[in-house]
């Protein structure tokens, strides 16, 4: 078992098709045929069932496909490294849309400043996105505004976000020093879609209280929600990274809740990634600006 087979088995995972796999590594299919035969008798295991001309993973090959993306991840880094001691490399962050939006340019900027030479790679998406990016060994870290779903990804809290309920300028319960979750459901409720981080904080704080809400609004923007608020239409929980801007301006109004809804912000990576010491340095410099803000 080598290295080649690793990377062959890799692509054909990730193509899910041996044709396509022998196209991009140029090879001759019955080449990437044997390699993945070789395999499975290596180890005594089925890695693909074959049906017809389709392939799929078997429960096996899932976790085969665990090691061997971060094996040949991390062979690349070290190759890239060694042929290129004289500079710091590449770090590749990605971000959940929240953090993306409000955190992460002030932290890539004062990261940068300390360490100019290095290549920083950013991509922003949803935390699901981020989970699936670092298990394909795609980006390095991940900065999310939940706890992992998927069980290979460690989570390290960096700092704390809350959810803020926000009203129209002039709506009653502006009024109300603070207002709970139930005086809040009295109001047609604007939400964002399901599946959103905060959406599923949200749903558990109003199951905890045993509280149905059956939203007015969902949308995936929350400016989209944030503007209908400020029109009167509804009231919105949001956190307040996203809508601290709008308070200040006077766009929307905050009412404080009874029982404030708290989350973590973390830095997330795979369990199996080696952390390198530029990696390190930024999950540290994540946690500084936590504490105090850069």
């Amino acid at each position: 078992m080598t290295l080649r087979h690793i990377r062959i088995f890799v692509s054909v995972y990730q193509k899910n098709s041996i044709t396509k796999a022998a196209q991009e590594l140029h090879l001759a299919q019955p080449s990437v045929s044997l390699a993945i035969r070789e395999l499975e008798d290596y180890y005594g295991i089925r890695l693909f069932d074959r049906i017809g001309r389709h392939i799929s993973p078997t429960d096996c090959g899932m976790q085969f496909y665990e090691y061997a993306v971060h094996i040949a991840a991390l062979f690349d880094e070290m190759e890239k490294k060694m042929r290129n001691w004289d500079t710091l490399g590449t770090l590749r962050v990605g971000a959940s849309i929240t953090i993306g939006t409000h955190i992460l340019p002030v932290l890539i900027r004062t990261y940068q400043e300390r360490f100019p030479e290095l290549t920083i790679e950013v991509q922003v998406n949803k935390s699901a996105s981020i989970e699936a990016a670092l298990i394909h060994s795609e980006i390095d870290l991940g900065l999310i505004e939940t706890r992992p779903s998927h069980p290979d990804l460690c989570a390290i809290p960096f700092m704390k976000d809350s959810m803020c309920a926000i009203v129209a300028p002039g709506h009653s319960l502006t009024q109300k020093k603070v207002a709970s979750l139930s005086e809040l459901t009295q109001f047609p409720f604007l939400m964002r879609e399901k599946g959103s981080a905060g959406r599923e904080l949200l749903d558990a704080a109003f199951s905890l209280q045993q509280l149905t809400v059956l939203p007015r609004w969902e949308s995936t923007s929350t400016q989209a929600l944030v503007k209908a608020v400020a029109e009167g239409l509804g009231v919105a929980i949001l956190p307040y990274l996203l809508v601290k801007k709008d308070i200040e301006e006077g766009t929307v109004c905050q009412v404080p809740l009874t029982q404030p809804i708290t989350r973590d912000l973390n830095i997330i990576y795979h369990k199996s990634k080696f952390l390198t010491e530029n990696m390190q340095s930024f999950i540290q410099h994540c946690k500084k600006y936590g504490k105090s803000g850069i």
